[in-house]
Order: C-alpha cells, then sequence, then structure tokens
C-alpha cells in the first residue's frame, strides 16, 4: 500500500509589475531637469523611503529629483494644502512631479487546513502495522497572513497653470508584507517605465 502525500501549496502575491503603462502622446515638451517625488497616501515612514528610494533612481546627469517632505514633511494621514503645493513648485522652478498613490491596501487571511499523513506504508503484520502507525505525522492547520498593495503612478509636466499628465502607470496587486523590499521592486518598475517611454532619460 502506498499512501499518498497532500502539500498544501500556497500561491503568493507577486512583486511589483506594470499592468499599464501609457504616455500622452500629445505631449510636445523637452526632457525634464527638476523634478518634485511625492508619496500621496499610506505611512509617513513607507512615503518617505518610498520618495528616497525614487530620488536615488531618478539621479542621472543634467536632472534632479527631490523628495516632497524635505519641504512638506506630512505626519500619517495628512493632506497636502493645495495653495502651498502649487507655491512651492513655482518658488523651486519644478518643471514635473512625480506622484504615486496607494489604490488598494489590504490584509488578506487564508487558512491551510492540517494534513495527516503516512511515512511508512507497509504494515502486513501487527508489528508492521504498529510500527507503521506509531509515528504518524500531523501537520496542524494554519493561518497566513498577506498585506496586498497596488500603485498607481503619475509623471506630470508643470509647464502648463494645471499641469499636464505626460505618462501614467499602474502595478499589479503586489505582496506587502515587507515595505521596503515592495518599495524598490515598486521603483524599479515606475523607473523602467519611465524610461521605456522615453520621459526620463537611461543612465548612461
Amino acid at each position: 500500500m502506498v499512501a499518498a502525500l497532500a502539500i498544501p501549496l500556497i500561491v503568493a502575491a507577486s512583486a511589483p509589475k506594470l499592468l499599464l503603462s501609457w504616455r500622452n502622446p500629445n505631449y510636445t515638451g523637452g526632457q525634464f531637469k527638476n523634478i518634485l517625488v511625492l508619496a500621496l497616501n499610506g505611512q509617513a515612514a513607507n512615503r518617505a523611503e518610498f520618495e528616497d528610494e525614487l530620488v536615488a533612481a531618478m539621479a542621472r546627469p543634467g536632472m534632479q529629483a527631490t523628495q516632497s517632505y524635505v519641504f512638506l514633511p506630512r505626519p500619517d494621514a495628512t493632506p497636502i494644502d493645495m495653495k502651498d503645493l502649487k507655491e512651492l513648485i513655482q518658488e523651486q522652478k519644478f518643471d514635473a512631479i512625480v506622484v504615486a498613490r496607494l489604490t488598494k491596501a489590504e490584509k488578506k487571511t487564508t487558512y491551510v487546513p492540517g494534513e495527516v499523513y503516512n511515512p511508512y506504508p507497509l504494515y502486513g503484520d501487527f508489528y508492521g502495522y504498529y510500527s507503521t502507525m506509531a509515528p504518524l505525522v500531523y501537520t496542524p492547520g494554519y493561518m497566513v497572513k498577506e498585506k496586498l498593495a497596488q500603485v498607481e503612478t503619475n509623471f506630470y509636466s508643470t509647464a502648463k497653470p494645471s499641469g499636464e499628465l505626460v505618462w501614467t502607470g499602474t502595478t499589479n496587486t503586489f505582496d506587502g508584507n515587507s515595505p521596503m523590499k515592495a518599495i524598490k521592486g515598486l521603483v524599479k518598475v515606475v523607473i523602467e517605465g519611465l524610461e521605456k517611454e522615453n520621459v526620463i532619460s537611461r543612465k548612461p
């Protein structure tokens, strides 16, 4: 007799990838030199980490990027005054602004049922049966908790009074259990999207 061993598989949420990437075909401006990076919502610490990572990734000759928190420090769940933001863009002469926002932030709990299996399938006599049944192994059920996130990132030119959308990208629903790992992955796909659409130049 051969016992089948069932092993439960949990399919975890994947790393950030771009599901949507669109460049405005009507944008006719040139390359950008002074960019403001703004994480719109989420926890203050995670916003700051994202802004730091994106600013570092965008650095290249002839172009600089700056974190919004340098000028507009915000605790959790604190909105930005539009008047202050407009004044900042004008005063610092930002020619573009990158805005990222969480479009999904949820927690998901999945129950994985336990399994009973026997590593010794041969028990033709009593002693064989006993030696088989004695080491029965039980794996208890357990809960798997996941944090899921999705992010939309928009790149605007500030040349026009109300701004002009140059590029937008939206990610898949990705694993947010490790914020720093997720942020690094998110920044990577955003930079790749911007370079692919020639919104920013590739690093030499």
